[in-house]
Formats: C-alpha cells, sequence, structure tokens
C-alpha cells in the first residue's frame, strides 16, 4: 500500500511531502497522522531548524477532504468513541510545533488544503495556484479551518471566500496579506531556499521558544500578555544560545548556535 506522505531531508530542513498526487493530494486520515508523526519527528531531532510542508506532482498542493464515494478516512465523519476529528488532531499540532514551518505551495490549495496553508508560518506560492474555501459549493462551510482563516485574511476577504465559494490566484492573495510570496512556478524552489537560508541561520532556541511564546501570547489579555512575556525574555536570555548570541555580537563575528 502507498504511504500517502514521504518525507525528505536536506541539511537542517525536513520537508514533508503530501504524496497522493493521482487524487490532488487530497487530505484523508491517513494523510493527517502522516503529517503528524513527521513533525513530532522532526521536532525530536534538534539538528533540523525548519520544516517544509507541500504536495507532490505540479498541480495541486492539497485539494481538501476526499469527496469520493470510495475514498478512505473521509473528512465527513467522526468516532463517536473518539471525538477529537483527526483534521482538529493536526492542526493542532501544526499550532504547537515550534519549528519554522513553511508552507511550499507547488499547485491548487483548497477547502482543507487552504487551511493547512493558513496553518503555516509563512507560505510561498506559485503565483497562478488557486487558494480558497470552495465547501459551500457542496453544501458545507469550511468550519474545521475558520480558525486559522480568521488569524491569516482580513475580514472582508473571508466573508467573500467563505459565501461564494470562489477561489483567488495566489497573486492576489499576496497581496492581501494572506501569504508571503507568490513567484513564477519556475522560482518556487529558488524563493522556497532563500527562504530558509534566512530562517535557518538564526537562534533555533530563540525561535523555538518564540514560537511558543508567540502561541501563549495569542490567547491571553494585554495584562496577562505583558507579565508573562518578562518572565519569557528573562528565560530565553539565560540559553546558551542566547549567551552566544551576545558574545558574538560584541566579539563581531557570526554566531556558533547549539539550540541549547
Amino acid at each position: 500500500m502507498k504511504v500517502p506522505v514521504r518525507t525528505e531531508r536536506k541539511g537542517a530542513v525536513l520537508s514533508i511531502i503530501i504524496d497522493r498526487e493521482e487524487r490532488r493530494n487530497a487530505l484523508n486520515e491517513g494523510v493527517a497522522s502522516a503529517i503528524v508523526a513527521a513533525l513530532d519527528e522532526a521536532e525530536a531531532d534538534r539538528s533540523i531548524r525548519a520544516v517544509v510542508l507541500t504536495g507532490a506532482g505540479e498541480k495541486a498542493f492539497c485539494a481538501g477532504g476526499d469527496l469520493q464515494p470510495s475514498a478512505d478516512g473521509t473528512p465527513f465523519t467522526i468516532d463517536a468513541a473518539n471525538p477529537k476529528h483527526y483534521v482538529a488532531n493536526l492542526l493542532t499540532r501544526m499550532e504547537r510545533c515550534r519549528l519554522p514551518l513553511i508552507g511550499r505551495i507547488n499547485g491548487h490549495a483548497l477547502a482543507g488544503g487552504f487551511g493547512l496553508l493558513c496553518g503555516c508560518d509563512l507560505v510561498v506560492a506559485r503565483e497562478d495556484a488557486l487558494v480558497g474555501v470552495t465547501e459551500v459549493k457542496v453544501g458545507l462551510f469550511p468550519m474545521m479551518i475558520l480558525p486559522f482563516l480568521l488569524r491569516k485574511l482580513p475580514d472582508s476577504l473571508l466573508m467573500e471566500m467563505c459565501l461564494t465559494g470562489e477561489p483567488i490566484p495566489a497573486a492576489d492573495a499576496q497581496r492581501a496579506g494572506v501569504i508571503n510570496y507568490a513567484v513564477p512556478g519556475t522560482e518556487l524552489d529558488a524563493k522556497v531556499g532563500w527562504l530558509l537560508d534566512r530562517i535557518t541561520s538564526k537562534s533555533p532556541t530563540g525561535i523555538r521558544l518564540g514560537k511558543q511564546g508567540l502561541r501563549n501570547i495569542r490567547e491571553m489579555s494585554m495584562a496577562n500578555a505583558l507579565e508573562y512575556a518578562q518572565f519569557m525574555l528573562v528565560n530565553m536570555a539565560r540559553t546558551q544560545d542566547a549567551k552566544e548570541g551576545f558574545a558574538a555580537f560584541n566579539e563581531k563575528r557570526s554566531p556558533e548556535w547549539t539550540a541549547e
């Protein structure tokens, strides 16, 4: 049986590839579980500095939930004995990932696939890829991914996309601030590589703790956030990476990060 997700390691970067090109990399339980496992693997390895999430081929990043009648692991049912939906598990795991998570959008990102895009920290897309939520066309609404959509999209764009079900080109999504970069397909890997070089050269400990702090602060009142932030800053300054960063700055040299 074909594994629905594969991983590739290149230096300090782990790429997670949804490998269901024949189904437009549609999301099902096997895909979700495999992405979660790959994220666990990445975080357990201190030598990995960033994760890339992408799809196989050039047509689709992820077309959302598999609508075929014979689809395995359809996202439109739930186990009464275990009501935590696997899509919710996946999105929760992406939210809690302490490594930089970069979306490499190699093709259309629709419905749940757009949710995965919005769950990434940074996104580089083919400028001709279509992104959006199409659920209303089949009598649904993008309920599972709404928390990420509310965070990423301006309200007027969110409502238009949800109510019309019409996707937009990645180039338009960039102009709206939904994604970071929209480039020609021939430049996709170069742009992703450029972005990764800028990230992986920075303190892995600073990024890891910073993402954790950012996730917590999002859920706090202003007063609680400021109180929490001061303790986080002091604790971060005690790490080996911070001590190395201070020393390298004063000695006018490049830091040698230890991820500690």
